[in-house]
């Protein structure tokens, strides 16, 4: 009787088992499909954005009398067209090269002496300044560029002109200074806050027990830095570099009110001119034509390019070594 018994009861209290199994599964089938669709949605949002990019820049290199890569010059108000994007593209890369140069390492140094140097009470102070950075609009740090930072360059680019001008890549001819170098020194203050928050978090998250084992072996605070701190969060400190590789890429308003631009490539990074891509689009895209604005939107394919080349590279940079994974540190 009792083995009778035992079943029943233990099937009496099955149902609520079930349902409660039941239920769960379908909660997964839910998040299965939100999740998956997320996925398809963005997908589906690159294609398209793609696909228009590409049609509306295949009919403007069409009617293009120059060719489209290595063309100095953007006249889309004539007939025939000529117009090409090797100085927005020269432009685009070296200025973001020297925000990535300046801003980086002062970033990675931050980060660490707010994560591993500084006490509490200063620390959260200096972390919530930094995270303040971030929220400034572009076209303020646009106005403080073209108002200060321009005219107290020149100092400094007479110093260079000085005991760098022999190179030819930091000769100053006078003038204001409204050159790419001055847009790469605007860009790396622009993202600052973005690499410095992300490395700051990547930091915190390396586990005591590495820190305090070298320790415990003698190591000095820098020791513990370099092997312990750094080899964990290199991945992320690559992360965060493209993050803030992507804004500069992509910057519109600070650049174009800094920048005196010109469809020249210089030989020195002190001299005026240049262009970028984004400052060229929304310089020229009020007054352009239908066929002045295909035009810009095929140069915003090639940005558009640029930047999924750039994630692309770090995701494989990441992935190609497998120290770069915190797990191995």
């Amino acid at each position: 009787m009792k083995t009778d018994i035992e079943p029943t009861s233990s099937a009496a209290g099955s149902p609520s088992k079930v349902k409660t199994r039941s239920t769960g599964r379908a909660g997964d089938k839910i998040f299965l499909g939100l999740s998956r669709g997320s996925g398809i949605a963005l997908l589906v949002i690159m294609a398209a954005i793609a696909a228009f990019l590409t049609y509306r820049a295949a009919i403007a290199i069409s009617k293009d009398e120059a060719n489209f890569l290595t063309t100095f010059e953007w006249n889309t108000g004539t007939s025939p067209m000529r117009f090409g994007i090797a100085v927005l593209a020269y432009g685009t890369v070296v200025s973001s090269i020297i925000a990535m140069v300046i801003a980086v390492p002062v970033a990675v140094g931050i980060a660490l002496f707010i994560s591993h140097y500084a006490p509490r009470r200063l620390a959260t102070p200096v972390a919530y300044v930094i995270d303040l950075l971030a929220a400034v609009p572009s076209i303020v740090y646009g106005l403080w560029g073209a108002l200060f930072l321009v005219p107290h360059l020149t100092g400094l680019y007479t110093w260079f002109d000085d005991y760098l001008g022999w190179t030819g890549i930091f000769s100053y001819q006078g003038g204001a200074a409204r050159s790419l170098f001055t847009v790469g020194i605007l860009l790396a203050i622009m993202i600052l806050p973005i690499v410095t928050s992300v490395s700051r978090e990547v930091f915190r998250q390396v586990p005591k027990m590495h820190e305090e084992a070298a320790l415990a072996l003698g190591a000095t605070r820098w020791e513990v830095i370099r092997m312990s701190v750094l080899p964990f969060g290199r991945s992320g400190i690559i992360s965060a570099s493209m993050l803030g590789l992507g804004r500069a890429l992509g910057e519109t308003m600070a650049v174009a009110t800094v920048l005196s631009p010109n469809f020249l490539i210089e030989t020195s990074l002190l001299d005026p001119g240049g262009g970028t891509f984004a400052q060229n689009i929304a310089s020229r895209f009020k007054e352009a034509g239908n066929d002045g604005r295909d035009a810009l939107i095929a140069s915003g394919l090639v940005l558009f390019v640029i930047t999924l080349l750039v994630n692309g590279a770090a995701r494989m940079i990441i992935a190609r070594r497998k120290e770069y994974s915190g797990t191995a540190a």
